[in-house]
């Protein structure tokens, strides 16, 4: 059986959180669905979200502590377990270790402990990034020695933990998904950053010369992909092809890097007539003067090599892997999920 009788979704406050509850809620027969997070559900919901938030049992506690997250598996009876907590980028290096490696560390423990029998892990598509192009790539890669960040290196250590502690012969299954690019309803970064940009009037300026294809993916699909790993790993038919892997999880549909800053500018009605291309040398010597300068005024530096090697650089990934063993179809296309998520913005959410 493939049933999920009760979903524990760590995390479950958060951007993606909130896309996990709408999938896990719209499957039938429908699970108890539970959250654990350190803040609330927001008050506010827009209609992009139609779970019943009555529906949903709340568990406040810190993801490390071994008591709280105890309590909070043993309270939801859950036997799938869904890992999604992950602070975001640009954080103090120890808050990654904190919590990607120390809470899941903790996880991990707690859901052997109390017999849980399904673990899965959002992990990142960044994990096998160090700055230099990814073209196609597929589970096969390996990760790379120098890691681009604390984020994506933390990740790394917690994809692993995740994936070794995949043990049929007691019966706790593990996998690891990789999302690309996330973005929808509930992004507080990425859309909302974009809108900024335009209302700056800095959308003009571009940095590098779009020729290198990049994954986005919808929130919404990434949480199908949740769904379905969970199922995969419950029906014993398909539980030994999935347990203990990892699978990039995207939209299927690389684009070039600014054509979805420009499909959201489009879409707010704003176009420019001009755009002023900022080569990557150029743009990257311009980040290490950013920096010194924004040092020196004890601000943070809006430009940064590190970021300009992410925009220039080719990112996009061969899902073949999910889509035959998890049976992953992206369901909302690029262009409909950013219609979404400026919807929701607009409802001031």
């Amino acid at each position: 059986m493939s049933n999920i009788d009760s979903v524990l979704i760590i995390g479950g406050s958060g951007f993606l959180g909130l896309h996990l509850i709408q999938q896990f809620f719209d499957i039938n027969p429908k699970p108890d669905i539970h959250i654990f997070d350190v803040r609330d559900l927001p008050e506010k919901l827009s209609k992009q979200f139609t779970f019943n938030v009555d529906n949903i049992k709340f568990h406040k506690g810190d993801l490390t502590s071994p008591n709280d997250m105890e309590n909070a598996i043993n309270e939801s009876k859950a036997n799938v377990v869904v890992h999604c907590a992950s602070p975001m980028h640009g954080q103090n290096p120890d808050i990654y270790d904190i919590v990607n490696v120390k809470g899941t560390r903790n996880v991990i423990d707690m859901c052997k402990k109390c017999g849980v029998n399904i673990l899965v892990y959002t992990s990142s598509a960044g994990v096998i990034f160090n700055g230099q192009d990814v073209h196609n790539a597929d589970e096969t890669w390996p990760i790379p020695e120098v890691p681009m960040d604390a984020y994506n290196e933390t990740k790394a250590i917690a994809e692993e933990m995740v994936l070794k502690a995949n043990d049929p012969d007691s019966g706790f299954y593990t996998v690891a998904l990789r999302p690309a690019g996330i973005f929808g309803p509930g992004d507080r970064q990425l859309v909302p950053g974009l809108r900024q940009v335009a209302k700056l009037g800095q959308s003009k300026f571009q940095i590098g010369d779009n020729n290198n294809l990049f994954d986005w993916t919808y929130a919404g699909n990434v949480a199908d992909a949740h769904v379905l790993a969970a199922q995969k790993l419950l029906n014993p038919e398909t539980r030994t092809a999935v347990s203990g892997e990892t699978f990039f999880i995207t939209n299927d549909t690389p684009t070039y890097f600014w054509a979805l800053a420009r499909t959201v500018w489009k879409a707010d009605g704003h176009i420019d007539k001009r755009v002023i291309v900022l080569k990557r040398p150029v743009a990257i010597c311009a980040g290490y003067l950013s920096e010194w300068v924004s040092k020196m005024l004890g601000k943070e530096p809006g430009l940064t090599p590190f970021r300009v090697k992410i925009v220039c650089a080719y990112r996009y990934h061969n899902i073949a892997k999910a889509k035959k063993l998890l049976g992953y179809t992206p369901r909302v296309g690029i262009e409909e999920g950013i219609n979404k998520t400026l919807a929701w913005m607009d409802e001031g959410l």
